[in-house]
């Protein structure tokens, strides 16, 4: 015996869900063919890209990306990805 079986109330919630499941899809489906982008759009990065240069300049040195990160007081990972965009550009 399946549990919607023994809970009526919770066999309709389920059905309500999946409609609503599938109308979420479809509308998510219909908005991609119009050419819509979805997700998350990139956003601004003034910190990192006021320090960028400094990065850089000590990556240059030969300074590691935890040296830069702590002198700096950023993290490791910004340092990374700093790095990455300029390499990306470049």
């Amino acid at each position: 015996m399946a549990w919607h079986d023994l809970v009526p109330t919770g066999g309709l919630a389920q059905f309500e869900r999946d409609l609503l499941s599938e109308r979420v899809k479809s509308g998510l489906a219909a908005a991609r063919a119009r050419g819509k982008k979805l997700g998350r759009q990139p956003g601004q990065r003034p910190k990192s890209d006021k320090l960028a240069p400094k990065v850089l300049q000590a990556v240059q040195d030969g300074r590691s990306y935890r040296w830069i990160a702590r002198d700096l007081g950023i993290s490791k990972n910004t340092v990374t990805d700093i790095v990455k965009r300029h390499r990306d550009h470049a």
